[in-house]
């Protein structure tokens, strides 16, 4: 047990550092602990020795001496002494190859030393998979670590110090750098004027009155952003709504973080969100990675060396962040953020590692109050929004009702993404979408959805959630009031109708085209409803205004008289139930004013319908919203001359008067208006 082979000290002395020296290092080991059991048994020998040269004193001395005999007596029967006959300690073998053990293992801890050192500054050199060397050279000879916490605990102490500051700086140097390499690939989405009411200064270029269509748009349309959240997810699906090139990078954003160097060779740009993306998923896999061989190489001392390893470079993230966020006006991407923030917390949670949970929290107390001031501004920009700062108006659609439908379509599709069943977002196609809604279809889509629109309402954890929602319907209602304020610039009241009416339907339309169906659109639908039946009305004025007014006079006129009859009656003063076909209505109607109605309308109606048919298309830009509204039109006016039409029958029950063969037969209305409807 005591003697060293010649291949032992060489392995140990010149050897590798590999399956064998380990081997002889723990045959080693064994030898050693053999003669430190030796050496247990020369101190008792020498103790006994001193105390039976001392005088016999008290009766405690005396009992120490005592015991220590009782123990010599123990040594003699030991194990050892019974397996070789004589106490090991007593050997001459055992006194010579003592030092020899001891020097021996010295050298063993020196070159496991030298060995650890070298593979450690391995990882500080570029473009080194530090994966492989902790795997391949540091845990497969993860004994030797434990060796040296048990035969040097300083050199032990020394390896871990060093391990902790080469891998703090190694990943500190590898996310600067490789947040420094995506920063040039970053797409400046969103400035300071990106507003939703933006001022019609900053859309015209410096040396043109003309306005630049590119800056009206896109700061505002999701996309395939929000593909960022599968891939953080690991679903690898998209939302669907962008072009190719939007595609092809939500595609290769599903596959992993950004390949800098391919991304650089390619020309390939990203929004914010991404590299976000990118940076958190390198970071959470390296922490993992970093936390499961701590514990594994350090044992009990693995948390606090993962602690001092990530402390700069989880602190780096806080300031990259912070310096992002001090010049960041796209709220888009603060909500994604948020959300993945969420998702990388949740990962962390799946794979029992909480170490990241200050960090995590870190970023969203930084996220959320800087989305909060963004939002106020587009709600500042919408509330001072008027028609001096914005350009004018026109009878077409503002672009600020496109701005504020990209807007929030985009932040209610952010926050109902991944959750089933939650919000408004619909799961099929509509065959009207964005070519305009029919008065029926809004009336039903109206209905369903007000019935259902409790359990539709998702639910936002957390007050910030619930601030933000709150928020998206305050920016409702003051876009609505600002396209009011921009419909009173027009002169007249029709004008103002048509306006509302385009801007209302421009907004439905980009809903439904995003597939966004819920409360926002319904209260757009509710308008436009409203906005149409003013505008049927005024429409029918300009060519049937004599006859609609006739009409309406009349019907109240008789409605007193009857009610004025169905009193006599009630009081015994008129004699039976006929009593409806016995009043006489003629003193309530002109005969020579309903002749001159009829024979105006019969001369005139189809020039009238196609005089509403060209303003219906000069009016409105979405086609299909005018046909709808044509129809509207064409039907409520039959409406009117039917009831035209029963008024002459009352009147005149036994005998029409003459003029009643000029009269326009309801067949030959619906004709006209079937023609017109062909188009719709």
């Amino acid at each position: 047990k005591i003697v060293i082979p010649p291949n032992l000290a060489d392995v140990i002395c010149h050897g590798d550092v590999d399956g064998t020296f380990v081997d002889c290092v723990k045959d080693l080991n064994a030898k050693y602990e053999y003669v430190q059991q030796m050496e247990a048994e020369k101190k008792k020998e020498k103790k006994k020795a001193a105390l039976e040269g001392e005088e016999n004193g008290d009766e405690e001395d005396k009992y120490n001496d005592d015991t220590d005999d009782d123990e010599d007596d123990g040594d003699e029967n030991s194990p050892i002494t019974a397996l070789i006959g004589i106490i090991p300690s007593k050997t001459k073998a055992a006194n010579e190859m003592y030092n020899h053990i001891y020097k021996l293992r010295l050298r063993a801890v020196t070159r496991t030393r030298d060995y650890f050192l070298s593979k450690i500054s391995d990882l500080r050199r570029p473009k080194t998979n530090v994966r492989i060397i902790q795997v391949n050279a540091l845990l497969k000879y993860d004994y030797l670590i434990d060796f040296l916490a048990e035969a040097s605990p300083d050199i032990y102490t020394e390896i871990r110090d060093v391990y902790v500051e080469s891998m703090s700086k190694t990943l500190h140097a590898l996310f600067r750098t490789y947040h420094h390499q995506l920063s040039r690939l970053e797409i400046k989405v969103a400035t300071r004027n990106d507003l939703i009411a933006i001022e019609d200064s900053s859309l015209r270029d410096v040396f043109s009155t003309k306005v630049n269509m590119n800056k009206r748009g896109d700061t505002f349309f999701l996309g395939d952003r929000a593909a960022v959240l599968d891939s953080a997810a690991g679903e690898g699906s998209s939302s669907g709504g962008g072009g190719t090139n939007a595609s092809a990078t939500a595609t290769r954003a599903a596959e992993g973080p950004i390949l800098a160097h391919v991304a650089l060779a390619e020309g390939q740009r990203y929004p914010y969100e991404q590299i976000f993306r990118s940076v958190m998923m390198h970071l959470i896999n390296a922490a993992t990675n970093e936390y499961v061989f701590t514990r594994q190489f350090f044992k009990e001392y693995g948390s606090e060396a993962f602690t001092n390893i990530f402390s700069r470079t989880l602190g780096l993230m806080s300031e990259q962040l912070e310096n992002y966020l001090f010049h960041c006006h796209d709220a888009l991407c603060l909500l994604l953020m948020i959300k993945l923030t969420h998702s990388f917390r949740r990962i962390m949670k799946r794979r029992k590692i909480n170490s990241l949970d200050g960090l995590l929290d870190r970023m969203t107390n930084l996220l959320w109050p800087r989305l909060k001031m963004i939002i106020d501004a587009q709600i500042r920009s919408v509330k001072n929004g008027n028609a001096k700062k914005l350009g004018g108006v026109e009878l077409h659609a503002h672009y600020i009702s496109r701005r504020y439908a990209e807007f929030t379509c985009s932040i209610l599709l952010i926050l109902n993404r991944g959750k089933s069943g939650a919000g408004s977002v619909m799961s099929g196609g509509d065959s009207s979408m964005g070519r305009g809604v029919s008065s029926n279809a809004l009336a039903s889509k109206a209905s369903s959805s007000s019935s259902g629109a409790t359990q539709s309402v998702p639910s936002y954890r957390g007050s910030a959630g619930d601030m933000l929602v709150n928020d998206v319907s305050t920016i409702l209602d003051e876009t609505v009031l600002l396209l009011e304020r921009l419909a009173d610039e027009h002169k007249t009241n029709k004008k103002r109708i048509v306006f509302l009416i385009n801007n209302y339907d421009q907004i439905i339309g980009i809903f439904r085209e995003r597939r966004c169906i819920g409360r926002e659109m319904n209260k757009f639908v509710d308008l436009l409803m409203s906005q149409r039946e003013l505008f049927v009305e005024e429409e029918l004025l300009h060519g049937f205004s004599k006859m609609i007014a006739f009409v309406r006079q009349t019907e109240s006129e008789m409605t007193r008289l009857a009610t004025s009859s169905t009193g006599m009656a009630a009081a015994g003063l008129s004699g039976n139930n006929s009593l409806s076909s016995r009043i006489d209505y003629t003193e309530v109607v002109n005969p020579n004013v309903v002749e001159a109605l009829v024979r105006e309308f019969s001369t005139s109606w189809k020039t009238n319908i196609e005089q509403i048919n060209r303003n219906v298309l000069s009016y409105f830009s979405n086609f299909r919203n005018g046909m709808e509204i044509l129809k509207q039109v064409l039907t409520q006016l039959l409406l009117y001359y039917t009831r035209f039409q029963d008024i002459i029958r009352r009147v005149w029950r036994s005998k029409p008067p003459a003029f009643c063969k000029d009269l326009v037969s309801t067949t030959a209305i619906l004709a006209e208006i079937k023609k017109y409807a062909l188009a719709i």
